[in-house]
């Protein structure tokens, strides 16, 4: 099962983007594209999620605390909205207050693989989650917090869990603990996990076997490939040694540039140590000091029955939504969302260095940041959320990346962000390509490979969920032939 180096088995799979050994042998493998949206049909026919907007006050089994209007649930399970005060003297904002999820348990996002023809495969789910802004999308195999798969809601077991939770007779490919968008959410942290079985395991209904390409293939359409998945599939071990002849990408172009990045024999500007002692430098100096504070009562936020807002109109409001849902493992559930206004701009800058790919990376400091500091994507804000703000205080190279032309833009689509805890939360995904030079590099930000990017999601906390996300939507660029 593990005879050939998981970098090569990956990347016969990314190749494999119209199904390649998938013929489907009633094992729910789709062998094209026409077979992948043939199954997304009748899925689409078995799930049904009606989500109507409520007060917070009327949330069955939420209650606010009545000395701090902290919004928690009533079995003491699941997640708290509660206040936070942050200083960070060295942003552009060196304090202020905000609502902030807390939810202090270890989840699991966990895909299994399997080999079908040689090739390996990914078990998907088609799952609907109330915070989705067009219903069905692609999730990970399991998708479970801690509260959900111990059944606090008493509702039934979440399928396939047995394999992630003793993995004693599987191979296990990659197993990291990930923090999840640290604006929103405080310290929290999933098990990112990909499993490989070797017995049979038939795909349930709603679930599918597909290869990394396919999946690759569908990052390009908007709002279906979910943020959970697109985190695991970016903690694969994709690079490794001889990776560029696996691709067979030849000559100087953005392919080949792109595979070399992969490949451990291609030259990093700057050295693996380098990067690390510079995180702990820019982790040491970056002062984020955050403390607790009621919701109710935070500076410049309005805290109602209906609704939690900040009084600019801006940034996100506290919401509360009842759902009624078929195919999930409780039926009908009230929570309250964090619901984003705007539309976020996240990008990779990348440019070719000795032939070489490298993106450029931001150490970025976040409230609810684990480590107080992740590499972040070059770009990664709402631009609405700073029109107020001097000009200095503009979020670095954001004008060069909406100022990209078509010809530098290698990948864009419209991703959605974690439907569970956010509602209707999406950013607008690029990888836009530039010409070297001593602009980009200042303090804060350096030129990593992809295999340096890979490395750094081995050791879990070191690469943030956007950055994570541009890793595969990055790392689906090796497989697609068109790319020149």
């Amino acid at each position: 099962m593990t005879a050939r180096p998981a970098p090569l088995r990956i990347a016969r799979s990314a190749l494999c983007r119209d199904g390649g050994a998938g013929r489907d042998s009633g094992n729910g493998r789709a062998a094209g594209p026409d077979g992948v949206q043939a199954w997304l049909d009748q899925a689409a026919l078995r799930t049904h999620m009606e989500v109507t907007r409520v007060p917070l006050s009327g949330l069955a089994a939420w209650t606010r605390d009545p000395g701090t209007g902290d919004l928690g649930h009533r079995s003491g399970g699941f997640f708290t909205v509660r206040g936070l005060e942050v200083d960070h003297p060295l942003g552009p904002v060196p304090h202020w207050s905000q609502p902030i999820i807390d939810q202090p348990e270890v989840g699991i996002l966990g895909v299994l693989v399997k080999e079908f023809g040689g090739v390996l495969h990914c078990l998907a789910q088609a799952k609907v989650e109330p915070g989705n802004l067009d219903g069905l999308q692609l999730a990970p195999t399991v998708q479970a917090t801690y509260s959900n798969y111990t059944r606090v809601h008493r509702g039934l077991h979440v399928p396939y869990l047995g394999y992630f939770l003793d993995v004693s007779r599987h191979h296990v490919i990659a197993d990291v603990c990930q923090s999840e968008h640290a604006a929103w959410f405080l310290r929290k942290r999933n098990r990112n996990m990909v499993v490989e079985v070797a017995g049979d395991v038939e795909a349930a209904p709603g679930f599918r076997w597909m290869t990394v390409g396919q999946l690759h293939r569908l990052l390009t359409r908007d709002d279906l490939v979910n943020m959970d998945l697109r985190s695991v599939l970016s903690c694969l071990p994709f690079a490794g040694p001889d990776v560029r002849a696996a691709f067979g990408a030849r000559g100087d172009g953005f392919r080949a540039a792109l595979t070399r990045s992969c490949d451990a024999a291609g030259r990093a500007l700057h050295g693996d140590a380098e990067i690390l002692r510079w995180i702990a430098e820019t982790r040491a100096r970056t002062a984020v000091r955050t403390r607790r504070a009621p919701l109710d009562g935070l500076r410049h936020w309005h805290s109602g029955d209906d609704a939690v807002t900040h009084e600019s109109g801006l940034f996100f409001d506290v919401i509360g939504v009842e759902v009624e849902a078929a195919g999930r493992e409780v039926g009908r559930w009230a929570q309250p969302m964090l619901r984003p206004h705007g539309t976020a701009v996240v990008a990779f800058v990348v440019t070719r260095i000795d032939g070489v790919l490298h993106a450029l990376v931001h150490a970025l400091a976040e409230p609810g940041s684990i480590n107080g500091v992740e590499l972040a994507p070059t770009v990664q804000c709402t631009p609405e959320n700073h029109g107020h703000l001097p000009p200095s205080a503009r979020p670095a190279f954001l004008d060069e990346v909406l100022r990209a032309g078509p010809d530098q833009i290698r990948f864009t689509a419209r991703l959605s962000e974690e439907g569970g805890r956010l509602y209707h939360a999406r950013g607008r995904y690029l990888i836009v390509e530039t010409e070297p030079g001593g602009r980009w590099e200042r303090p804060g930000y350096r030129w990593l490979t992809l295999r340096q990017l890979a490395a750094l999601l081995r050791r879990g906390h070191y690469v943030n969920v956007q950055a994570r996300s541009l890793v595969t939507c990055l790392f689906s660029l090796t497989g697609d032939t068109a790319v020149a």
